[in-house]
């Protein structure tokens, strides 16, 4: 069911919010549910707020997105509720405050669940790093749900709420939107309000949604845009008509990719373009230096926002208690920012970034969006020993839109080996509704 025929049945009083509110609420509680690790916090109001909503659907006076129920990643502020990033640093850190997305899914009247499982301090690519034990897959509870909004990914995969919100840094929507079969949009930097996110790398971070349709992510987002007057980083946007070129932009992934993915990508993508008569340039990205280009910068930039986490003001002393990954982005960080290397490593990847940019402008002079893969491979089994580098190679086609802060879409385009697979819409800046129209031609 999309979310308009939902809201349709609300406006219509053929479902109430507190039914749904039931509804979710029952299905979370089930051991079955339990054992997925997704839920790390619920909202004990959800039903008194519920019973207001339907007061004010009968009234006429609801919101556009009433009696619908989301789900949050833990590292996005909710007054009243933990906000603990999945750590124990910050395990009992209740938020003062709401993040300005929150406010205005509340100011629609939708229903905030709870808060959702994650990698820790969003540190990961897998799920598997949170303090509070790994999230499971709902469609394999063998398999990781990707990270690190994996507590996100697998709500939706559960139908556990109707939608949820995610960070994304360098593809942690995009990740286990992929690994989990459902839709998740990484937005334009700017373009949502980060204030309230507890962040991980200032310059890449986003809030976006998950959601079972690129139709049902277009509505989140138009709830969840615009400019903030608490994050400099925000504009308001003018949804400009991209000039039509009729070309997509594939990109050859063959040396990064399982062969068996870059085919189904390449498959699917000329099905649909011969549907909608599009026209096909293979193109290159420099792929070979995403990877290093992004972790520098997340290295430098993680280090310096958990200098905050010192143990005096609230939780605990990160380096003293959070996990292996954790640890490793904040010494990585501070041998980085040493004195003696004068930033000049940090200053190189910038250049690099500068770079990465240029290249997409070059891109989309020819092309009017470009498909990759979301991520290089399947999912593995949860608690299968995997090299950090190629847990990091996790990212090498999800990192290119963050570090030019391009919009990006992962869609569900079928399977690998039993497995999802998703693929990867990019287009230019603030070209989400182009976005979503691909995105619908490959659903």
């Amino acid at each position: 069911m999309t979310l308009k025929h939902k809201l349709k049945q609300l406006k219509l009083e053929k479902l109430t919010a507190v039914k749904n509110v039931m509804a979710f609420s029952k299905k979370i509680a089930t051991p079955e549910t339990k054992d997925l690790n997704i839920f790390l916090n619920l909202n004990e109001n959800a039903i008194e707020q519920a019973k207001a909503i339907d007061k004010r659907i009968k009234d006429g006076t609801a919101g556009k997105l009433a009696g619908l129920c989301f789900a949050v990643k833990s590292n996005i502020s909710v007054k009243g509720l933990e906000t603990n990033c999945g750590s124990k640093v910050l395990e009992g850190y209740v938020s003062s405050y709401n993040a300005t997305v929150i406010n205005k899914l509340l100011g629609e009247d939708a229903i905030l669940l709870g808060m959702v499982n994650m990698d820790e301090f969003a540190c990961g690519a897998s799920g598997e790093t949170s303090a509070f034990g790994p999230t499971k897959n709902p469609r394999n509870v063998e398999l990781i749900p990707g990270g690190s909004s994996s507590g996100s990914s697998s709500a939706v995969a559960a139908e556990l709420c109707d939608f949820s919100l995610g960070s994304d840094t360098g593809g942690s929507i995009r990740n286990p939107a992929s690994h989990c079969g459902v839709t998740g949009l990484k937005p334009t930097y700017g373009a949502v309000s980060r204030y309230g996110l507890i962040d991980m790398t200032m310059s890449f971070d986003c809030i976006g949604p998950l959601t079972n349709s690129a139709k049902d992510a277009k509505l989140i987002f138009n709830v969840i845009r615009g400019q903030d007057n608490f994050d400099q980083t925000t504009r308001e946007a003018t949804e400009e008509e991209p000039s039509k070129k009729g070309v997509i932009g594939l990109v050859d992934v063959q040396r990064f990719c399982g062969k068996e993915i870059a085919e189904l990508i390449e498959l699917k993508t000329k099905e649909v373009a011969e549907k909608n008569n599009w026209k096909i340039k293979k193109i290159n990205l420099p792929l070979d230096i995403m990877i290093q280009t992004y972790y520098i910068i997340v290295y430098t930039e993680f280090f310096s926002a958990t200098r905050k986490f010192d143990g005096r003001r609230f939780g605990k002393k990160i380096e003293e208690v959070a996990g292996p990954e954790v640890v490793r982005r904040i010494v990585g960080g501070s041998e980085i920012t040493k004195a003696e290397h004068e930033g000049k490593y940090y200053r190189e990847a910038l250049k690099a970034r500068n770079f990465i940019k240029g290249e997409f402008e070059k891109i989309f002079d020819g092309v009017d969006a470009v498909i990759l893969p979301t991520v290089p491979r399947t999912p593995h089994k949860v608690g299968k020993k995997i090299s950090i580098e190629d847990m990091y190679a996790y990212d090498v086609f999800t990192t290119p839109a963050s570090i030019a802060g391009l919009p990006a879409i992962s869609v569900p385009v079928g399977k690998v080996e039993g497995k999802d697979v998703g693929l990867q819409i990019l287009a230019p800046h603030f070209q989400e509704e182009l976005i979503f129209k691909l995105a619908k031609s490959f659903e």
